[in-house]
C-alpha cells in the first residue's frame, strides 16, 4: 500500500473521530439546561442594549418570529427575556419542553412525582399529589404508555420586568394509551390497545438571568 493511500486512510479516520466527538457533545445538552453564554460580540451587545426584535443585520429575530407574530405582545415579551438573558433561545426551550412533557405526564400517570417535583411549582405539585392520593384512596391504578408528541407550539409569552420572571405558555398534543384498573385489576376505564390523543396547555416560568437553569410548570389546562 502506497504512502499516499495510508495518509488518506489516516486523515479519513481522524475526520470520522471528530464528527463522532462533535455529535456526542451536541447531544449532551438537556432541553431545560441553560446553554453556554456566547462570547461578547455585536449580537450580544445589541441584545443587551435593545429589548426589541432587531438583530445585527436589521431583520427580525427568527428565533422569535418562527414561533409568534412579530408585532405581538408575546414577541415583545420574548425579546425582553433575551435582553435579560442573552443566552435564552426559544427553539431550544421548546426542544426541552418536549422531553419535559413526557417525563412529567408519565410520572403523574404512574402516581409518583418525586422524580420530577423540582420541575413543578408548589401549587402544581400539591394538585398532582391530591389527584394521586384520591386514586389510591379509591383503589385505582393507571397504566399508561406514551406513544409520541404529535404537536407542540408556543401559545403565549409574558415577562415581568420588575421580577425578571418569564412565562411561556405551550400547547402539547400527545398520543398515549392508558387504562384505569380497580383493586381487583379489572379495567374500569380505557383500552390498552387504543391510542388516544390528549391536548394540554402548560405554563412554564423562570426568573431570567438566574443561575438556576430549570423552568417550572406553574399552571396546567386544556
Amino acid at each position: 500500500m502506497s504512502s499516499a493511500v495510508i495518509q488518506l486512510l489516516v486523515l479519513a479516520g481522524v475526520a470520522v473521530f471528530l464528527v463522532v466527538k462533535l455529535k456526542n457533545v451536541l447531544g449532551t445538552r438537556e432541553g431545560f439546561e441553560k446553554p453556554p453564554v456566547p462570547a461578547p460580540g455585536r449580537g450580544e451587545s445589541a441584545a443587551r442594549g435593545r429589548p426589541d426584535l432587531e438583530v445585527i443585520d436589521g431583520g427580525p429575530d427568527r428565533d422569535i418570529t418562527d414561533h409568534v407574530d412579530e408585532d405581538s405582545k408575546a414577541a415583545k415579551a420574548l425579546a425582553a427575556m433575551k435582553a435579560a438573558e442573552p443566552s435564552f433561545n426559544v427553539t431550544e426551550f421548546l426542544g426541552g419542553a418536549k422531553g419535559a412533557y413526557e417525563m412529567i405526564l408519565m410520572a403523574f400517570e404512574g402516581g409518583d412525582i418525586d422524580s420530577i417535583r423540582a420541575f413543578l411549582s408548589p401549587d402544581v405539585a400539591e394538585a398532582f399529589d391530591q389527584v394521586i392520593a384520591n386514586r389510591k384512596a379509591e383503589g385505582l391504578t393507571v397504566e399508561a404508555n406514551f406513544v409520541g408528541l404529535r404537536e407542540i407550539a408556543l401559545q403565549d409569552a409574558r415577562f415581568t420586568k420588575k421580577s425578571s420572571e418569564g412565562e411561556l405558555v405551550v400547547k402539547f398534543v400527545g398520543e398515549l394509551t392508558s387504562v384505569v384498573r380497580d383493586k381487583g385489576g379489572d379495567i374500569v376505564e380505557g383500552n390498552p390497545t387504543e391510542i388516544k390523543r390528549q391536548r394540554d396547555i402548560w405554563t412554564f416560568a423562570r426568573k431570567m438571568g438566574s443561575d438556576d437553569p430549570n423552568w417550572q410548570l406553574v399552571a396546567t389546562g386544556e
